[in-house]
């Protein structure tokens, strides 16, 4: 995972918005994690997105699958 290219896959308002994207990609066997997690959850809405990570190779599965949900 060293050398893999990671993408922000999506940015939240909230911590929690993260934390429930991040569950659904667990499930589906999506690697994730979440940037600026205490940032967000200290600064008002919006100030500091919380941003969902996931590698290059697999944003496009991820996508497809948020879409749908």
């Amino acid at each position: 995972m060293k050398d893999e290219t990671m993408v922000v896959l999506k940015e939240c308002n909230s911590v929690t918005e993260a934390e429930i994207i991040k569950s659904i990609l667990d499930s589906a066997g999506i690697w994730s994690m979440i940037n600026n997690e205490n940032m967000s959850a200290i600064y008002p809405t919006g100030v500091i997105p919380a941003q969902i990570v996931v590698r290059e190779k697999d944003a496009e599965k991820a996508e497809a699958l948020l879409s749908h949900r």
